[in-house]
């Protein structure tokens, strides 16, 4: 073969390359492509063209094709097999993804679809680099039968293998049914976007079928539903764009892996930056509710929190801030719902986000305001103690720094998951309106003093000379204060600079413990 030659067969391999090529990145086709946007939807290359930075997306394995030869799938062998998989930057970091393309055969999984998925999550995982998945899946390929469920096994145990380890951030931006539903269950956090994405096991036709119910998809598992009632997501977005965007800010509070510390960002915000507006927002009588968003926001790096879960057990608020440019988790009770009690589904949330924060080497700071436990036959019946039960290991099990800082009240049980120094907490601290004893002060002089209230020629005066009794000797912080179970009593207007002083004491913790394999959290 001469020299010409050998180009002209070159050229003809290029050309066909080209068309390989051409041929994966055109998805389903153009029509496909149209119905995708007018339900609002972008593909699985547009979003992952928007959420990397510009010209950063490296593909593996796009031409990859399935090996299913029934039901006529031997003449349907798209290129990519309906996913797009691979490593590019977001804000100059370096990231693992994958994007389920339902424009190609409904985005459904099959043998090859999940080896993609497979590789690169190990790939991730190798490297030491976070994992973000979008989810818009038909769900397990049919024609593919058992190599269909065998590929989700192979998923979800990668899952689990990262979990811990690298950050895993889910998008659900369509369907995702049935077994598909577990991969981003097990993941550190999952966004969801309004109208067009849901997460089911068993669909509406199944339920009614089974159970007779009528439903609709929507409503059974699309995105406000998974916020507010089933706290399976962590935030629903009115748009994709908005949901990618949220993903960019969400990893700047997340370091690479378990073994980093989270990035550290330069702020102009003073770290002696009067906090004078919490004065007027905590009540002094331990009866009115407040919001405390009012006092996590003025504390925080340029005022801002990055919220997760903010509509469900909106008992307790959890989410990321900054303090001097170090990322910290926030947990708050929340005096505007049900007194800031804690309860089965609020006592999930933290537990949670507790074992997040303290995977990935992120402080905690509590806001405590919180009368106990929610009391009633159904917390009860509901398994509030095995639930509180893990709030309670979480924050055990923490070796982040952890500073906690009472605001009003902290009784009982709950005083001990919040703020008790016996769990582990680097440093607590108190307002003056802090109260914390047992219990509140009227419940308490009910059971010490009832039959000398009873007694009493005006029992209502005696009640309340007893309560004020109660709160001087016993729930004051002074009192916690002189047997060392509170640090230091702060003046609100200098919270700001004590916790980022408090934080630079303890941001370099190094706690050993005892090896096991791993503790046994009571699920």
């Amino acid at each position: 073969m001469d020299e010409q030659e050998n180009l002209d067969q070159m050229q003809k391999l290029i050309d066909e390359l080209h068309r390989e090529r051409e041929e994966f990145k055109a998805g389903g086709g153009k029509q496909r492509i149209e119905k995708q946007h007018e339900k609002g939807k972008l593909t699985a290359r547009e979003r992952i063209d928007y959420l990397v930075d510009e010209g950063s997306f490296r593909e593996m394995n796009p031409f990859t094709r399935h090996r299913c030869t029934d039901f006529g799938m031997e003449n349907k062998r798209p290129a990519g097999d309906g996913v797009v998989t691979g490593t590019a930057r977001i804000d100059s970091r370096q990231v693992y993804l994958m994007a389920q393309d339902f424009t190609v055969m409904g985005g459904s999984l099959g043998e090859m679809h999940a080896e993609k998925i497979v590789a690169v999550q190990t790939k991730a995982l190798e490297n030491g680099r976070p994992f973000i998945q979008i989810n818009d899946s038909g769900g397990a390929r049919i024609q593919e039968g058992i190599h269909s469920l065998n590929g989700y096994g192979k998923i979800f145990k990668n899952n689990t293998f990262a979990s811990g380890v690298i950050p895993q951030i889910t998008c659900i931006m369509g369907p995702c049914a049935g077994g598909a539903v577990y991969s981003p269950a097990i993941t550190d956090i999952i966004f969801m976007v309004e109208g067009t994405s849901n997460m089911f096991l068993t669909g509406p036709k199944v339920i009614k079928e089974v159970t007779g119910e009528e439903v609709t998809v929507e409503k059974l598992g699309g995105a406000v539903t998974h916020a507010r009632i089933t706290g399976t997501a962590d935030i629903s977005f009115a748009s994709e764009r908005e949901c990618l965007d949220n993903v960019k800010k969400l990893l700047r509070f997340l370091p690479d892996n378990y073994q980093k510390k989270p990035p550290r960002e330069k702020v102009e915000d003073p770290v002696d930056r009067p906090t004078e507006e919490i004065l007027s927002v905590v009540p002094t009588d331990p009866k009115l509710a407040f919001d405390m968003r009012e006092v996590i926001k003025p504390v925080l790096d340029e005022r801002k929190f990055f919220e997760l879960k903010p509509d469900f057990a909106g008992n307790c608020i959890i989410g990321f801030g900054r303090l001097a440019g170090h990322p910290v988790g926030i947990v708050g009770n929340q005096p505007k719902k049900l007194a800031g009690c804690l309860d089965i589904d609020s006592a999930d949330k933290i537990a949670r986000f507790v074992r997040l924060c303290d995977s990935f080497n992120i402080p905690l700071i509590n806001f405590v305001d919180v009368p106990g436990f929610l009391p009633g036959v159904g917390q009860e019946h509901g398994g509030v103690i095995r639930h509180g039960a893990k709030m309670l290991f979480a924050y055990s099990e923490a070796k982040v720094p952890k500073i906690s800082l009472i605001v009003r009240k902290s009784y009982g049980g709950a005083f001990v998951a919040m703020c008790s120094r016996d769990m582990g907490y680097d440093s607590v601290m108190a307002y003056p309106t802090a109260e914390i004893a047992v219990m509140g002060a009227r419940g308490a002089v009910n059971i010490i003093h009832s039959s000398e209230i009873n007694k009493a020629e005006d029992p209502d005066r005696e009640r309340q000379e007893k309560i004020d009794q109660f709160r001087e000797r016993f729930a004051k912080p002074y009192r916690a204060a002189e047997d060392g179970l509170v640090d230091q009593v702060i003046n609100p207007a200098e919270t700001r600079r004590v916790l980022v002083e408090t934080l630079e004491m303890v941001i370099n913790k190094d706690q050993h413990r005892p090896g096991k394999k791993h503790g046994n959290i009571p699920l």
